[in-house]
């Protein structure tokens, strides 16, 4: 019998998720991304879910490939572009659709033959500071590629750094709208905290993530309380074992918890092996067969143990909750001093994934 850790990828909650953005962004087409195999999620298990979206936007030509493969025909956008010309033979043969951001890119494009035009979202740096043209250059850079017998259609695009926090967008649409002044063609501005938040930047195209797995774009629960969001991955497991300690006792390595009175622990199948965060710190939340409680005692490779003083009925076999519905991953990642794209990210390869 394998071990009684598996993480659920819930279909619906991914149609419910995908719904929303529409909801917030009416006018919008929309870039599903589905970049680090889905947020760990898995690419072929979340495209039943996510079949009614305008586009994926993505970062691996493997993963543009899959796509075609599960039988999606309509747009795909690599987020990051490409890096070598033999890169733009697979973004012919599979009609994608690239970010440029480079003078290497545009100058590969230039020279390749391709077998149609090749659409591309030009970036500008509007104060990301990672990718893209400064606006004191886009123009010229725009009127190059309008120029280039291989590209097609050009959408005007940028990242925003700060859509989910106090900072703020003002600053970017300003820095965007001064380098694309005068220039026709659709525009890609907004991410998940873009979508959510900010209105007024949602144009032709947006780019949400993380939303349409169910968690924050701030990494707080409550921020996202009343958008109608659901978790769409549960990482749930099983109690392995029972211990009675006394008082003065300590569990697991280091000794990092000693009990102050008489106390039993719950030990989980589920360790950092399987992608739960080692530096998860005494009181991250855990639910147990219903009930709230805590993680005491450090994250070993395999297991990690919980207080049951708020189910003291629970044994070997009661159902642990790590994170989804009732747990909300973010809640967990607070904790741990991280976000849950993290966290998500992170399930290892040995944890069975299931959709439902």
């Amino acid at each position: 019998m394998p071990r009684p850790l598996s993480a659920t990828i819930h279909t619906a909650a991914l149609a419910n998720n995908l719904a929303v953005a529409r909801k917030y962004a009416p006018k919008s087409k929309i870039w599903a991304v589905v970049k680090a195999n889905a947020y760990g999620h898995g690419l072929a298990r979340v495209f039943p879910g996510l079949r009614a979206t305008d586009g994926f936007g993505l970062l691996d030509l493997e993963e543009a490939a899959k796509l075609r493969e599960l039988g999606w025909a309509g747009h795909i956008l690599l987020l990051e572009g490409f890096f070598r010309p033999t890169d733009i033979d697979v973004i012919d043969r599979y009609s994608l659709t690239t970010a440029v951001h480079t003078d290497e890119q545009l100058r590969m494009l230039e020279m390749a033959r391709l077998s149609k035009p090749v659409n591309i979202q030009l970036k500008m740096n509007s104060g990301m500071n990672r990718l893209g043209y400064t606006p004191e250059k886009y123009r010229a850079v725009w009127e190059r590629a309008r120029a280039c017998k291989g590209i097609g259609q050009i959408t005007l695009m940028t990242h925003f750094s700060d859509a989910d926090s106090k900072r703020g967008i003002a600053h970017q649409l300003q820095t965007f709208e001064r380098g694309a002044e005068g220039i026709a063609g659709a525009r890609s501005l907004s991410n998940s905290a873009g979508v959510l938040w900010h209105p007024g930047a949602h144009f032709d195209w947006v780019r949400p993530g993380i939303m349409l797995y169910g968690a924050s774009p701030s990494g707080a629960t409550a921020d996202i309380a009343d958008t109608g969001l659901k978790p769409v991955m549960t990482l749930q497991s099983e109690i392995i074992a029972v211990q009675t300690m006394e008082a003065g006792s300590s569990i697991g390595y280091g000794s990092t918890y000693t009990a102050g009175k008489p106390i039993k622990i719950g030990v989980v199948a589920c360790g950092y092996a399987d992608g739960f965060p080692r530096v998860a710190p005494e009181g991250t939340p855990v639910i147990v067969d219903g009930v709230r409680t805590q993680l005491v005692g450090r994250v070993s490779m395999d297991m990690l143990t919980v207080d049951l003083t708020p189910c003291p009925n629970v044994g070997i076999g009661s159902r642990v909750e790590l994170w989804g519905a009732n747990l909300p991953i973010d809640d967990v990642a607070a904790v741990c001093g991280t976000i849950g794209y993290e966290l998500m990210c992170a399930i290892a390869q040995r944890v069975p994934v299931r959709a439902e």
